[in-house]
C-alpha cells in the first residue's frame, strides 16, 4: 500500500472511532472542522473571520460551520465588548464537554495502542508524523480541516 494511502486510510480509522465514542456520549459530529474550531476557540473567543483566518478557510466557510455548530448547542455568538458591532464566538458548556470528551478519547486511544504495539513503536509514529510536518516549511502552520 502506498504510503499516503496508509497514512490517509489510518486517520479516516482514527475518526470513526472517534465519532463512535463522541455519538456514544451525546455528540453529533457534522463536520470535518469541528474539531479544529473547538480547539482554536478553546484558546480564546475570535469573530467568524478571525476563525476562517486561523483554520485557512474563507469568513463566509467559517460562518457556516459556526452557524451549525451553534444550531446543535457547541457555539455561542456573543456581542463583542470593544465592539457592540460584531459577534464572539465562544465554545458553550456543551462544546467544552464536547472537547473534553475528545481529548479524553485521543489520550484513552493512544495508550490502548501503546499496549497493543509498546511505547516505543508509538514514540516512533509521533516523531515520524511530526517529521512530515516539520518537513512542509512553506506550508503555513493552521488547522486546515481536511
Amino acid at each position: 500500500m502506498d504510503f499516503g494511502v496508509l497514512l490517509g486510510q489510518s486517520y479516516q480509522a482514527f475518526v470513526r472511532q472517534l465519532h463512535a465514542h463522541l455519538a456514544e456520549r451525546g455528540h453529533r459530529v457534522l463536520g470535518a472542522s469541528y474539531g479544529y474550531v473547538l480547539r482554536t476557540l478553546a484558546e480564546n473567543a475570535l469573530t467568524a473571520s478571525q476563525l476562517g483566518e486561523r483554520l485557512g478557510i474563507t469568513a463566509q466557510g467559517a460562518a457556516k460551520v459556526v452557524d451549525e455548530m451553534v444550531r446543535h448547542g457547541y457555539v455561542e455568538r456573543r456581542a463583542d465588548p470593544g465592539d457592540k458591532r460584531a459577534k464572539l464566538l465562544h465554545l458553550s458548556d456543551r462544546g467544552r464537554d464536547m472537547l473534553e470528551t475528545v481529548r479524553t478519547f485521543h489520550a484513552e486511544y493512544e495508550r490502548e495502542l501503546i499496549a497493543r504495539v509498546g511505547a516505543d513503536q508509538v514514540a516512533t509514529v509521533r516523531a515520524v508524523l511530526s517529521e512530515i510536518i516539520s518537513a512542509d516549511s512553506g506550508a503555513e502552520q493552521t488547522f486546515r480541516p481536511l
